[in-house]
């Protein structure tokens, strides 16, 4: 599925790997890239973007991607002024970091990990990224039975494409017990939407990063970083955003790739 004249979402997009993807869809021709984020920065963002490429392909939407009305208007106006979208990297996530069971060393009790935590974590990294992907393979579905299409045949080419975010923390890691559980729950959604989606032509899979330089990750700290995290990579370095992009962009591409890739510079935990 080449990129070229193609219209796309990314959610996350306003630092780290969502915008990394929509500066490398921009260089492999993409027509159009909604930029999707909280931060009122996505404004700049988008123009930083769009002057480097030496084109406005960049449009940006600063709202909530849990909302379910405002994820409806950013297709509604992506498809209205750019065509329809059929590139989906629903990249926004957060972390709730903290310990399953705590246990307080002067009362003796011990504390779980909050309820309304883990449930703000599935809403932002597990809920908000399928209903992103459902969205606009719906949207698909809907505009080829219009066309008085049914089954998807290979003839037709590739109608669509859609890469979640994993992580190597959806093979369980300590003190991420929603995260981990949010990016374990992304592997069983893409592998039953692929099976219903490709009915409309539409695949669905998902890349699994390591340690990537972004604020999320460089918020552990430096020391954190250079004590638990380097020693066990081996790269022996963060990986970069332009490397997960780059990787993100072979799967929404090449039709042939299907499932997961893993891409964790080498990752493995300590024992």
């Amino acid at each position: 599925m080449a990129f070229n004249n193609k219209v796309a979402v990314v959610t996350g997009a306003a630092s780290g790997i969502g915008r990394a993807v929509a500066q490398a869809m921009a260089q492999r021709g993409v027509r159009a890239v909604g930029l999707v984020d909280m931060n009122e920065s996505i404004d700049q963002i988008a123009a930083e973007l769009n002057q480097a490429a030496g084109r406005d392909f960049a449009v940006p939407f600063c709202g909530d991607s849990t909302d379910e009305a405002f994820r409806a208007s950013v297709f509604e106006r992506l498809s209205a002024e750019h065509g329809p979208v059929s590139l989906c990297v629903p990249a926004a996530g957060i972390t709730r970091d903290d310990l399953a069971i705590r246990v307080d060393k002067n009362t003796g009790k011990a504390r779980i990990y909050p309820v309304e935590q883990f449930r703000l974590v599935v809403e932002v990294n597990l809920i908000a990224p399928v209903y992103w992907a459902l969205d606009m393979i719906a949207r698909i579905a809907e505009h080829r039975a219009a066309a008085g299409l049914k089954r998807w045949s290979p003839d037709e080419g590739i109608q669509g494409s859609v890469v979640f975010i994993g992580s190597i923390s959806s093979q369980g890691n300590r003190g991420q017990v929603s995260y981990a559980s949010t990016k374990a729950g992304l592997e069983g959604a893409a592998a039953t939407i692929t099976k219903e989606a490709m009915f409309h032509g539409v695949r669905c899979s998902v890349i699994h990063p390591g340690f990537t330089d972004t604020p999320m990750v460089r918020s552990m700290g430096g020391d954190y970083l250079a004590k638990n995290i380097l020693p066990y990579t081996q790269l022996g370095r963060l990986i970069q955003p332009s490397e997960i992009a780059d990787a993100i962009c072979f799967m929404l591409a090449n039709a042939a790739v299907s499932g997961e890739l893993w891409v964790d510079a080498g990752w493995h935990a300590p024992a």
